[in-house]
């Protein structure tokens, strides 16, 4: 099995072009079949049954390993058997069909709306840095944007007269969104600062120096300014999961919101629906016949 995997190793290093870090990823997987194998006297690939695949799998689940792990030790498997079958070393593929045990959903980090009327009604330094910043996380906040779109934004892709922002998405896609008051006056308060540091480009958010903000560049902003502002760590995504929130609580309209975050499948948007659970109960609590009258049996007792 030892003398397959290498040999497998070195076709994806050398035909496939596989970089380092993935060839160890799959070295390290495939390794733990191996073992499992001599556990069970399989001395050979052809040896290993759908059975011996769901075991293995059960048993690194047990250990702790997580769905991603274990579906990733799948897919190094099904590449490891396509090659043995394509090299007549295999008549089939063990793990074909097996999947991974599904891990639990994590909800998103977000701001309250308590919390984000603090982090955005905090002090404003009137300098470049601070109207700039400011502008960030309005926007952020306001339009739900990703990371990756207001790094890339353009000038020509703001329209503030109609409080329009026209963004390109993953795959390219667009959407354009609206851009709240709030939003346009800091945009508004920013953009004449930004023309005096001499832009190299049309980028929306530079730096002193006129140079368009990298990824890291902004995260470190937005983190500082969590930390000042609200004595916690902040990243963007923290304001586009608490932008979704807080419109689907508004208006409970799943679909409104899906358009907005830009998510092909809605299945990605309905995580929002178990955030806004709380306000659901509370809504159940006021309307439900039989809560109502529970309550009222309460305050007459």
């Amino acid at each position: 099995m030892h003398t397959d995997l290498d040999a497998y190793l070195q076709h994806l290093r050398s035909e496939r072009q596989v970089s380092p870090h993935t060839l160890d990823g799959y070295q390290r997987d495939l390794l733990k079949v191996i073992a499992f194998g001599e556990k069970h006297q399989l001395r050979d690939w052809g040896d290993i049954k759908p059975a011996h695949v769901r075991q293995l799998i059960a048993e690194q689940h047990r250990r702790g390993q997580s769905s991603r792990s274990l579906s990733r030790l799948l897919s190094s498997l099904r590449g490891l058997y396509r090659y043995l079958i394509k090299e007549g070393r295999c008549a089939q593929d063990p793990a074909a069909g097996i999947s991974a045990p599904k891990g639990e959903k994590r909800l998103p980090r977000l701001l309250d709306t308590d919390r984000a009327m603090q982090l955005l009604d905090g002090g404003i330094e009137d300098d470049f840095i601070g109207h700039r910043d400011q502008a960030m996380l309005e926007l952020f906040y306001s339009s739900g944007l990703r990371l990756a779109e207001l790094v890339s934004l353009n000038l020509e892709q703001l329209d503030l007269g109609t409080g329009l922002v026209h963004v390109h998405g993953k795959g390219n896609k667009q959407r354009i969104l609206p851009v709240g008051r709030k939003a346009r006056e800091a945009l508004q308060a920013w953009l004449p600062l930004r023309a005096l540091s001499n832009p190299a480009d049309s980028a929306v958010f530079v730096s002193q120096k006129g140079r368009r903000l990298g990824a890291r560049a902004v995260q470190a902003r937005v983190r500082e300014a969590g930390v000042r502002e609200l004595g916690q760590h902040l990243h963007p995504h923290m304001l586009r999961h608490s932008f979704a929130s807080h419109i689907l609580e508004s208006s409970q309209d799943l679909r409104a919101v899906q358009e907005l975050l830009g998510h092909a499948d809605i299945g990605t948007t309905q995580i929002y629906t178990h955030l806004d659970f709380q306000h659901l109960a509370k809504v159940y609590d006021q309307a439900h016949p039989r809560a109502k009258r529970k309550q009222n049996s309460e305050q007459q007792s």
